[in-house]
């Protein structure tokens, strides 16, 4: 198209969009430039060719640089740069000429509006907010943001139960408490569900003056189905249990990793999982050996690994937002709600019998009292030797291996770890914590996946094993972190309120039970009450009750 010689060019449009900083339509451009007469048509014509070619786009009636972020926008928390910042990504973004969304650094502190008052509201991964934007001119952040506030976005799917119109269609009540309101479901949208079924729907329209309109993708069965209890559950706490659609395909497109330079080999060292009998995915193997430092008689030599999944989830990928905003995966009796999706989860970041993974290592020493004399991190590559469940590890120690855990297994591996465990243990017992072993309770289900008996499964000291040498990769973590002067947060629990100490011991009097007064009450106070406790007809409700009296 030939531009009249009174027109802007396109790049002196934009520059003057960037600029302005009140509404601006084709009459403001036009009194800028001072175009009149005819070559208000083709000033018309120019911005409708600079709209087609995705350099301007039109937002509640106003022109703007198509490139260029509106001062109020919406966002989306995309994650947690190198500094510990925020930062986030326009949730509509114009994508016809690939160019990638600007990231926009969210300002911590004072929130955008005065009236507001207070601080910003607290905010993570995956949360949209509206901000008010703020050009920098820097490539990394172009945009700083400041809260206005921010926004639940609407969910892709509700479950909830279906009841069907005489005339077609029907409604949809939100298994999530928190949807007060129903959805509504239009002849045709229906599926195969019937009324009382429990069923997913997807959003058509969200909600104007009247319900939200949903389709009807998946029935699942009646909504009174012992098997859909969990699900309800699901719903009700809004746990996402469906991944999008790109993190699926980028976790299916993951290559196996093969060994690499730059990670040490322990594929010659036995490391071996041990888990619930019922576990579908490993992310943990432990080693022990004594140590042969003849400076250090009597103590022990420990690896714990856990599976490295930065080595497949990168920062900031699809992938990695989604595992942020699911923090950690969710467990029922019949299923489970998974941080990452089953190709990682039970497959490549699945630490599994004979295969080579790769790991992250904590290698450990101990001294023949169970004090932790060195410690260090290390990327590795394993190939566990064995996956056994606790009972069948605990079997073999008891004189019962089978054909896994007898032999060679039995004497160079699961020795060895029980030996690393009693050192481990002596050192547990100097520091005299709270020794609560409570019952857990676990349901057993049929093949039609309804509840069958709740047992209480016995407690034994492989479960004890694993869980000593996971506190202590812990705490050598929480060590390495703090002499890097890495800001990290702990888990306190305060001493128990003078109350509450008072009301126990009242209800120990009546066991006939002592529990001493007019002193600051430490683990040892509680755990001599609870072995005159154990193995007595009130020992679990000793030890709730104990449980109930500390500070959370």
């Amino acid at each position: 198209m030939a531009r009249s010689a009174g027109l802007p060019s396109p790049d002196q449009i934009l520059e003057f969009l960037r600029t302005a900083d009140a509404k601006t339509g084709k009459r403001e451009i036009a009194r800028a430039f001072g175009i009149k007469g005819a070559d208000r048509i083709e000033l018309k014509r120019l911005l409708r060719k600079m709209a087609d070619d995705g350099m301007i786009a039109s937002r509640r009636k106003r022109l703007a640089d198509a490139s260029a972020l509106p001062p109020v926008t919406v966002l989306r928390i995309a994650g947690i740069d190198n500094d510990g910042e925020l930062f986030a990504h326009p949730v509509e973004w114009d994508t016809r000429d690939e160019r990638p969304a600007p990231r926009v650094l969210v300002l911590r502190g004072k929130p955008a509006r005065r009236e507001s008052g207070g601080e910003q509201p607290v905010v993570g991964t995956g949360d949209t907010i509206l901000a008010r934007l703020t050009q920098t001119g820097d490539a990394t952040y172009p945009y700083e943001a400041r809260i206005i506030k921010q926004i639940k976005g609407p969910e892709a799917f509700i479950v909830g139960i279906y009841t069907a119109n005489p005339r077609g269609g029907g409604q949809i009540e939100s298994a999530n408490r928190k949807d007060k309101q129903g959805f509504e479901v239009h002849k045709g949208d229906e599926g195969d569900a019937r009324t009382g079924d429990l069923v997913r729907a997807e959003m058509v329209r969200q909600r104007g003056r009247g319900y939200a309109q949903v389709r009807v993708v998946e029935s699942l069965g009646r909504a009174d189905d012992q098997r859909n209890i969990s699900l309800i559950a699901i719903h009700q706490h809004g746990i996402p249990d469906q991944f999008p659609k790109e993190v699926i395909e980028q976790a299916e497109n993951l290559d196996e990793l093969k060994p690499p330079k730059g990670r040490t080999d322990l594929r010659s060292v036995p490391l071996i999982t041990i888990d619930p009998a019922d576990a579908r995915d490993h992310d943990d193997a432990v080693w022990a050996a004594p140590d042969e430092d003849a400076g250090n008689p009597g103590g022990y030599k420990v690896i714990v690994a856990i599976a490295d999944v930065a080595a497949y989830v990168r920062a900031g990928t699809a992938l990695d937002r989604e595992a942020r905003l699911r923090g950690n995966s969710v467990y029922f009796p019949d299923r489970v709600v998974p941080m990452l999706p089953e190709r990682l989860s039970t497959d490549l970041c699945s630490l599994r019998g004979l295969e080579d993974r790769p790991a992250f290592a904590c290698f450990m020493t101990f001294d023949r009292h169970g004090r932790k004399t060195t410690h260090r991190f290390d990327r590795i590559w394993m190939r566990s030797a064995a996956k056994l469940s606790y009972a069948q590890a605990q079997a073999a120690i008891d004189g019962e291996p089978d054909d896994t855990t007898g032999g060679p297994l039995l004497e160079t591996v699961l020795r060895p770890l029980w030996g690393a465990y009693g050192v481990l243990k002596q050192g547990r017992d100097k520091r005299e914590p709270l020794e609560l072993d409570l019952p857990e309770r676990k349901l057993i289900l049929n093949d039609a996946g309804e509840i069958e008996r709740v047992i209480t499964p016995a407690r034994l000291d492989a479960h004890k094993l694993i869980e000593e040498f996971m506190i202590q990769a812990n705490v050598s973590a929480a060590e390495t972190l703090e002499d890097r002067n890495t800001p990290l947060l702990f888990r306190v629990h305060d001493a128990p309120a003078p109350e509450k100490v008072d009301s126990l011991a009242e209800f120990l009097a009546t066991l006939d039970i002592q529990l001493p007064k007019g002193q600051v009450m430490k683990p040892m106070h509680f755990n001599k009450v609870l072995s005159r406790a154990r193995g007595g007809p009130n020992e679990e409700l000793v030890s709730q009750t104990v449980l109930r009296t500390q500070a959370q």
